[in-house]
C-alpha cells in the first residue's frame, strides 16, 4: 500500500510537470517569431533544451543518489516553475532561449523519479513502475497541447505563466506529500562519478544505453517529419496531425498505465522489449506509404503500441541491471542518450527528407529498431541482491 501511494504521489507529480512542458511546444514557434527571431534559429530551442537534458540528466541522477530522492525532485521542480516565469516574461528571442536551456537543466529530473521508483518497487515490478511515469508523460503531452493552445488565445505568453503557476504548485504539494525512499541505498561518499563510470563500462548497460539512443534517434526522426509527410503527401493539416498525435498519446498511456503491468508478469520485460521495437519497425516502414488519415492511424497503432510496451521495459531493465546505490546515476545515463537522440534525430530527418527521399527517416527509422530489436535479444535482464547486480552470462 506505501509503494502504491509514492507511485500515485510521483505519477502526479511528473504528469503535472509534463502537462507545463507540454502548453508551451504548440505556440513557442510563434513566440520566438514575435520576439524577432528568424526560422533558422527557432529550432534552437528543442536542440538547446535537449543539450541541456543530455548534460544534466546523469549529473541529477547521480546527486540523488548521493543527496536522497526527494531533496533533489524538489528542488528540479522549482527550477522547473522559475523557468517557465522567465520563458512568459521574455523581452527578446535570447531571453527566451536561456530560459528554455535553462529549462532543460530543471526538467532533466526524470532519472530522478524514476530511480525513486527503483526504490519503492521489486525488480518484478519495475516495469509496472517505470510504466506509471510513462503514463504521466503520454498523458500530459496529450492534454498540454490542448490546453496551451487554448491559452495561447489570450497571449503567447499565457502558457508559460500557467506552466509556471502549475509548477509552483506542484513543488509545494510535493513538499508536504512526497517522502523520501525509506529502503534506498545511498551511494558512498567515496564513489563519485569515476565509480559510476566504471558501473557504465559493464557490457550489459552499454547495450541498454545504446537502445535508449536508437529508440529515441528513430521515434524523433519520424517526429520532426511527420507533419511534412501528412501534408505534402496526404494533404493533411494540422489539425488533423495533432488528432493523430493524440492517439498516439491515448494508446501509449493505456498500455504504460494499465497494459504493462500484466504483460510483464506474463511474458518479462525482455520479450515485450523485442515485441515493441518489431512493432514500431513494422509501423515507420509503413507510414510513408500510407493514404489519407484512417491508414495513417491504422500504421501508428502498431507504433503506439510498440512504444508504450518498449520504454518502460528498456528503462526496468536498466535498472535491475544496475547496484542499488547508483540507480539515479545509471538511469540517468539511459535519458541523457535519449537526450542525444532527440538532437541528432530531428537534424538528421529534416535533412534526408528534404534532400534524400521522403521516406528515408522512416525507412531508415525502421531499420534501426531492427538492429535494436537485435541488440535488445541479447540482454539478460540482471537482478540487483545486496546492492550488486547478480552476474549475467553475457558478461561472463
Amino acid at each position: 500500500m506505501k509503494n502504491r501511494s509514492a507511485l500515485a504521489i510521483l505519477f502526479v507529480i511528473v504528469f503535472i510537470d509534463l502537462l507545463g512542458f507540454g502548453m508551451v511546444i504548440p505556440v513557442m514557434a510563434l513566440y520566438a517569431e514575435r520576439l524577432g527571431a528568424a526560422d533558422s534559429q527557432i529550432g534552437w530551442l528543442m536542440t538547446g533544451y535537449s543539450a541541456m537534458q543530455f548534460v544534466f540528466t546523469p549529473i541529477w541522477g547521480r546527486l540523488s543518489d548521493r543527496y536522497g530522492r526527494r531533496p533533489l525532485l524538489l528542488l528540479s521542480i522549482w527550477m522547473t516553475a522559475a523557468s517557465f516565469a522567465a520563458y512568459a516574461l521574455a523581452p527578446s528571442f535570447a531571453w527566451l532561449l536561456v530560459s528554455r536551456l535553462f529549462a532543460g537543466l530543471a526538467t532533466a529530473n526524470i532519472a530522478i523519479a524514476q530511480a525513486y521508483i527503483a526504490d519503492v518497487t521489486p525488480p518484478e515490478g519495475r516495469a509496472r513502475g517505470m510504466g506509471v511515469i510513462g503514463a504521466a508523460f503520454g498523458l500530459g503531452f496529450v492534454l498540454g497541447p490542448a490546453l496551451g493552445g487554448f491559452l495561447s488565445q489570450i497571449s503567447l505568453a499565457a502558457p508559460g505563466w500557467a506552466a509556471a503557476a502549475l509548477a509552483a504548485a506542484n513543488g509545494v504539494a510535493a513538499f508536504f506529500v512526497l517522502p523520501e525512499p525509506g529502503d534506498r541505498v545511498s551511494a558512498p561518499h567515496r564513489a563519485g562519478f569515476g565509480a559510476l563510470l566504471e558501473e557504465f563500462q559493464r557490457p550489459g548497460i552499454r547495450r541498454l544505453i545504446v537502445v535508449f539512443f536508437l529508440v529515441t534517434l528513430a521515434f524523433s526522426a519520424m517526429e520532426a517529419t511527420f507533419a511534412l509527410l501528412a501534408a505534402h503527401r496526404f494533404a493533411l493539416g494540422q489539425r488533423e496531425v495533432s488528432w493523430v498525435f493524440a492517439f498516439i498519446g491515448v494508446v501509449v498511456t493505456v498500455v504504460q498505465g494499465a497494459l504493462i503491468g500484466p504483460l510483464t508478469r506474463r511474458f518479462g520485460e525482455k520479450r515485450l522489449l523485442v515485441t515493441g521495437l518489431v512493432l514500431q519497425a513494422v509501423a515507420l516502414a509503413a507510414l510513408p506509404f500510407g493514404a489519407g488519415l484512417a491508414a495513417l492511424l491504422v500504421a501508428t497503432f502498431p507504433l503506439a503500441l510498440g512504444s508504450g510496451l518498449a520504454n518502460p521495459s528498456m528503462t526496468s531493465l536498466l535498472s535491475r541491471s544496475a547496484r542499488a546505490e547508483d540507480q539515479g546515476g545509471t538511469l540517468g545515463f539511459g535519458q541523457s542518450a535519449s537526450a542525444l537522440g532527440r538532437i541528432v534525430g530531428p537534424i538528421s530527418a529534416t535533412n534526408a527528407y528534404q534532400h534524400v527521399w521522403f521516406a528515408l527517416p522512416y525507412v531508415g527509422g525502421a531499420a534501426l529498431m531492427l538492429v535494436n530489436a537485435a541488440i535488445a535479444a541479447t540482454v539478460r535482464p540482471g537482478l540487483v541482491r545486496g546492492g550488486a547486480p547478480v552476474a549475467s552470462a553475457e558478461e561472463a
